[in-house]
């Protein structure tokens, strides 16, 4: 059976993975970026309209005024009408949603391991801290990945732009200055890393411990005092 201190270690470890796949779940159902641009309609150079395009990983928001001729709020899947658009802004974001099922799976796996390690044994095995090491450490990374895909399909490609061309009733003749801010769902994913990091750095600092321990145990003799190894 495993002492109490490791099975603390370890169901700390669980709980804090719990946390992190919760608040990862109350980002994936949140707003992730709001982008707002001005409208020009065609054979005009007025800008009187305005939209805005309010984006999460699967859903999204537009909200059109004046743009071109009228308004109009309208909701819309990600993935089906990013699929219409084109095909770099529909890969990009098809990228991100993998990356966080992956961020799940691996979140699932270090819970996993952590509850196994908190009643049993499985020590020197893929199932032992490597086995959380690993999940966790992946994680974390394709978390990065995800932050740093979403930003730049965000900012860098015209999928706002397309998202009003696509709702708008007559041909927008141009779109200007467009602005992106992020939101709260998209800066609480940095919380996901860190404490799936966390996790590492916990059960890295006992398996270190304990390894300390077991070697100040397994000293050879000749450390024992001489009048002992003279019987």
């Amino acid at each position: 059976m495993p002492s109490l201190t490791k099975s603390l270690y370890f169901m700390s470890s669980a709980l804090l993975t719990s946390i992190a796949v919760g608040v990862l779940g109350f980002c994936m159902s949140t707003e992730w970026a709001k982008m707002a641009m001005e409208c020009t309609r065609n054979g005009s150079s007025f800008s009187n309209g305005s939209a805005v395009v309010t984006l999460g990983p699967f859903t999204g928001h537009m909200n059109r005024s004046f743009c071109p001729l009228f308004g109009g709020q309208d909701e819309f899947t990600m993935l089906q009408r990013l699929a219409d658009l084109g095909v770099g802004p529909v890969a990009l974001h098809s990228v991100v949603l993998c990356l966080l099922v992956l961020c799940l799976v691996f979140s699932g796996g270090s819970i996993l391991i952590s509850l196994y390690n908190s009643v049993s044994n499985p020590y020197e095995t893929y199932m032992g801290p490597i086995g959380l090491y690993v999940c966790s450490s992946l994680s974390a990374f394709f978390s990065v990945l995800v932050l740093l895909i979403f930003a730049l399909n965000v900012t860098l490609t015209s999928m706002a732009e397309d998202l009003v061309q696509s709702f708008a009733d007559t041909l927008v003749a141009e779109l200007r200055n467009k602005t992106s801010e992020m939101q709260l769902g998209y800066y609480l994913v940095v919380l996901y890393p860190g404490l799936s990091l966390f996790v590492v750095a916990l059960v890295y600092f006992y398996d270190h411990t304990a390894y300390t321990q077991r070697r100040e145990q397994q000293r050879p003799t000749e450390d024992a005092p001489k009048e002992i190894m003279m019987y």
